[in-house]
Order: C-alpha cells, then structure tokens, then sequence
C-alpha cells in the first residue's frame, strides 16, 4: 500500500508542481526584466554624457528615426520605472508563491505524517 499514493496527496503534489513551475517563469521574467532595465540604464548614462546638440537616434520598429536627446532620455526613464515596476511586481508574485509553497509542503508533510505515524523532529 506504500507504493499507492491517496488522490488527495497526488492533488497535493500536482499543485505544488504547479507552484514550482510558474515560480520558475516568473524567474525567468525577472531575469530578462532585470537585463532590460541594465540596458536602459546604460543608455541613460551615455545619453547624458553626450553633449545637448548630439544627433540620436531611436528604433522604432524596422526603422531608425532621429530625435532629441530630452525627448529619448524622457523616454528611457519612462521605460526604466516601467521595468522597475514590473520587477517589484514580479518579486510580490514571487513572495505570494513562495508562502503558497511552503502552505502546500507543510500540508502535504502532514497528510503522509497521518499515514505513516506521527515521528518528533530531532
């Protein structure tokens, strides 16, 4: 009978699976968030190193249109508190999951502790 898992612990089971993997995509999102505001901040600092009459251009889709340093770095910086703002988005999803994980393990540990005996922790 050890070998025969009660429905109830394999839903147990498939859910936290199921935590585990949209913990891992939200890994994965913040990682490339993180590389994306890297990215802006580095355009930031050399847009502003860069003299006021410097000819700059943005992407825009296929094409590469020129602009104003004032109006790119508004731009840049709307798109880094963006990012920042999904990363602390990200990272609130991630404290929720985690809280979740560990709810799940703690149940899970106690419906196999009723089938096999209670045991005290050393």
């Amino acid at each position: 009978m050890s070998s025969e898992l009660s429905p109830q612990v394999q839903n147990q089971i498939a859910q936290i699976q199921q935590v585990q993997q949209h913990a891992q995509t939200l890994a994965m999102q913040k990682s490339q968030t993180d590389v994306m505001i890297k990215e802006t901040e580095m355009a930031i600092e050399e847009l502003e190193k860069s003299p006021e009459d410097v000819v700059v251009y943005k992407s825009v889709g296929e094409l590469m249109i020129k602009s104003d340093k004032a109006s790119l770095l508004e731009t840049l910086k709307g798109r880094q508190e963006t990012y920042s703002l999904r990363v602390q988005s990200i990272e609130r999803q991630e404290e929720r999951l985690n809280s979740r994980f560990k709810q799940l393990q703690e149940q899970l540990q106690s419906m196999l502790g009723k089938g096999g005996g209670e045991s005290g922790e050393d």
